[in-house]
């Protein structure tokens, strides 16, 4: 099974990402542009929080908050969890599923962002690596 530092490696969007300072609004914005359900957000090269379309529909809508006037500061989860590029699709998947997370930040040891995966990407892996198990047995079967 690859390792995150493999599956980011085959990633060919680009990272988004949003400062604390720009509004609701243009983080949904780029949300849409780059067709994601998160960005990280970045102060600088620093990772301080993470917006999501969970924030958003919890803590703009269901308040009666604007998202033109209202910056992702406010909003954003700022206690983010994070792995490192060496941890496995297994463990990731079960983070995610224990924390009910459905997007992960990938940080170096030295705190840089590397990227950022979804429940969709480890659900994604698994499946193919299944299907690679699956031909093999079969072609072992068969030989």
């Amino acid at each position: 099974m690859k390792t995150l530092k493999q599956l980011l490696a085959a990633k060919t969007k680009p990272l988004a990402v949003v400062a604390p300072t720009d509004s609701v609004f243009h983080a949904l914005t780029l949300m849409a542009q780059h067709d994601v359900g998160a960005l990280l957000v970045l102060e600088g090269e620093q990772l301080v929080g993470i917006f999501s379309e969970r924030d958003y529909a919890r803590k703009i809508i269901l308040h009666g908050k604007s998202s033109k006037e209202t910056l992702v500061r406010e909003i954003m989860s700022d206690k983010v969890a994070y792995v490192t590029p060496t941890a496995t699709i297994d463990e990731c998947m079960a983070l995610m599923t224990d924390k009910h997370f459905r997007h992960l930040p990938v940080l170096a040891e030295d705190g840089t962002v590397v990227g950022m995966v979804s429940i969709g990407d480890m659900v994604k892996e698994t499946i193919c690596n299944q299907q690679f198990l699956i031909s093999e047995l079969e072609r072992y079967i068969a030989g």
